[in-house]
């Protein structure tokens, strides 16, 4: 299965496990320090909504996207805001957003696909435009359940970034404390970019 049949078959149960989480103010508020109120923010695989609706509560433009139909339907009835479903493949912007927020968007993307994305990325986001992504950390590559995961090392992951026209920020660590199904006791990476 697919990553976007799993999310539309689980749809119901992702939004009611992810909707209300907790844990993701500290990266929202290191990527906001870097914009401006007002910018325009594209959320990449937005899943829920929930980060969506906090930038659009505190005065940001925001773009919800997700490839999952179900996903988008639960994230506009949460947001009242219209969310885009295409995937990331088929997204074509041009200098469209000061920031770019992609917390856990590129997980279960095989590696050798997630270079085209961060280039689309690139173009997404205006000149000097603020990125944000989390990854898991570690070497695995492969099916884990139903699911494909692509873990990243950090040396890995910042070379692959300045490969694609960005220059590393910040990257920092953090350890899943919660318990939250299929990701107990995970490390992730954060990684705060700027397009060059």
């Amino acid at each position: 299965m697919d990553a976007l049949d799993y999310y539309n078959k689980y749809a119901a149960m992702i939004f009611e496990e992810t909707v209300e989480e907790t844990g993701a103010e500290e990266m929202r508020e290191e990527f906001l320090s870097h914009l401006d109120e007002g910018d325009a923010i594209l959320d990449l695989g937005c899943g829920s909504g929930r980060d969506s609706l906090e930038f659009y509560e505190r005065g940001y433009d925001v773009t919800p996207l997700d490839g999952s139909e179900e996903m988008c339907r639960l994230a506009e009835v949460h947001t009242d805001l219209d969310v885009l479903c295409m995937t990331y493949e088929e997204m074509e912007f041009d200098d469209a957003f000061e920031g770019v927020w992609a917390k856990e968007a590129f997980i279960h993307l095989p590696k050798d696909e997630v270079r085209d994305v961060l280039l689309k990325v690139k173009e997404a986001l205006k000149k000097h435009g603020i990125f944000y992504t989390s990854v898991c950390e570690g070497e695995f590559e492969g099916f884990s359940g139903e699911l494909y995961f692509s873990d990243f090392e950090k040396d890995e992951l910042e070379e692959l970034l300045s490969e694609c026209g960005f220059h590393v920020l910040k990257t920092w660590e953090t350890r899943d404390e919660e318990i939250r199904r299929g990701y107990e006791g995970q490390g992730w990476l954060h990684v705060l970019a700027q397009r060059k």
